[in-house]
């Protein structure tokens, strides 16, 4: 009874369950690696950069006009995105997407903006600089790879605080996790 309690109403299965986001943890932390290595490279922390399949290309793509267009290297910006999944991914219990939305949703927009990010980097590498890196498109499959389980549980979050608005309870206190809220609306 009580397992089924933590499934969202109309789902099969539950998408805040430890088995459903630990994976998504554990590759943001590996893409966390990949872009904190890269980000080395561009901070001039170390002087070349290991690519099995491209060589020289990947510097080039790392040291391209794109890269230099925030004051940080964009490599540090990935590891910040990355870090902000594994940290929003772990928090919360197997009831998150009821009891803390507002981390489910901030899972969600940290995940999905990040993979599109990276679509367009990928995009960019041989229509713009005519140069490929490998640890750049490892980073954008496992962005990209993110992307599906994360909706589901951030879907499950905004279904539950639609049913709050339409229960006339506060959604922002929901969104919160009002205790009192959370405990009337299924």
């Amino acid at each position: 009874m009580e397992r089924t309690k933590q499934i969202p109403p109309g789902w099969d299965y539950n998408p805040s369950t430890l088995q459903q986001r630990l994976p998504l943890v554990l590759v943001a932390l590996l893409g966390f690696c990949i872009a904190i290595y890269l980000s080395l490279f561009q901070l001039k922390i170390i002087h070349s950069v290991w690519d099995p399949f491209f060589g020289s290309g990947t510097e080039k793509v790392l040291t391209s006009p794109i890269s230099k267009l925030l004051p940080v290297p964009d490599a540090l910006l990935g590891a910040f995105g990355y870090i902000v999944d594994a940290v929003s991914g772990i928090v919360g219990g197997p009831e998150r997407w009821k009891t803390k939305p507002w981390i489910v949703i901030v899972f969600g927009v940290a995940v999905g903006p990040l993979g599109l990010v990276s679509i367009l980097l990928v995009i960019s590498q041989p229509v713009l600089f005519n140069a490929w890196c490998t640890l750049c498109l490892c980073s954008a499959v496992i962005s990209v790879c993110m992307i599906s389980p994360a909706m589901d549980e951030m879907l499950a979050s905004l279904q539950f605080l639609q049913r709050v608005k339409r229960s006339g309870n506060p959604v922002w206190k929901a969104f919160l996790g009002d205790q009192k809220i959370i405990s009337t609306v299924p």
